[in-house]
């Protein structure tokens, strides 16, 4: 499954690799990787792939959940199509409060521990989900775990988990990307290097002269 996603973000590049002409994040950090899993809405074909590897997910590794919710923005859409292939309510957790009417940051009909599981896109630094995870703990909900389609692998993020004590998949990652990148000639053999070491520390930049 990991390299059937993998190789879906390719095909359509929502993913994107340049390991030579690096991307620049907003927080400064040289990367040669960019995602934007939005783009993958825009694909049937793909879009399926990726539902049916959400749905397989959270069968076998949350089979108890009772309800999805979705990041905002970017989680909202993938939290809907899954939950509706599963027949479950879903909502979805705002950045921050409404400033107006019931100035709701969680949307949906919440009721006490009821079980659920965070519908992601993207797990960069593990940061976003944290501010999702939060308020659904607050509001006495079960967090069961959250799936994404994707992550960096970055240990920052493997740390923040593990310090919240939240259980996370993914449909997909890095290793397993570059490694199909290689294989199907996106990128070159000897740009593997550069890839590999960018992901031990992104913001030390010696890994564009690998």
């Amino acid at each position: 499954m990991k390299r059937e996603v993998a190789n879906a973000l390719l095909d359509i590049k929502a993913v994107s690799l340049k390991p030579n002409d690096p991307f620049t994040w907003a927080s400064g950090i040289k990367s040669p990787i960019y995602c934007d899993n939005r783009f993958i809405l825009s694909f049937p074909e793909k879009r399926n792939i990726i539902v049916e590897a959400f749905v397989k997910t959270i069968k076998e590794s949350y089979p108890d959940v009772e309800m999805l919710f979705g990041t905002s923005t970017a989680g909202i859409p993938w939290a809907s199509l899954v939950a509706d292939r599963l027949g479950l309510p879903m909502g979805y957790v705002r950045g921050d409060n409404k400033d107006h009417g019931k100035k709701n940051q969680i949307e949906g009909h919440v009721v006490e521990n009821t079980k659920v599981v965070v519908i992601e896109d993207l797990i960069s630094t593990g940061g976003s989900v944290k501010t999702v995870i939060e308020p659904l703990l607050a509001a006495k909900q079960e967090v069961l775990g959250v799936v994404a389609i994707f992550t960096y692998e970055l240990a920052k993020a493997s740390k923040l988990f593990e310090e919240m004590n939240i259980s996370y998949k993914t449909l997909s990652n890095y290793s397993t990307l570059i490694e199909e990148a290689v294989k199907n000639n996106y990128v070159s053999a000897n740009d593997l290097a550069k890839l590999k070491e960018w992901k031990k520390d992104p913001s030390n930049e010696e890994w564009m002269n690998k």
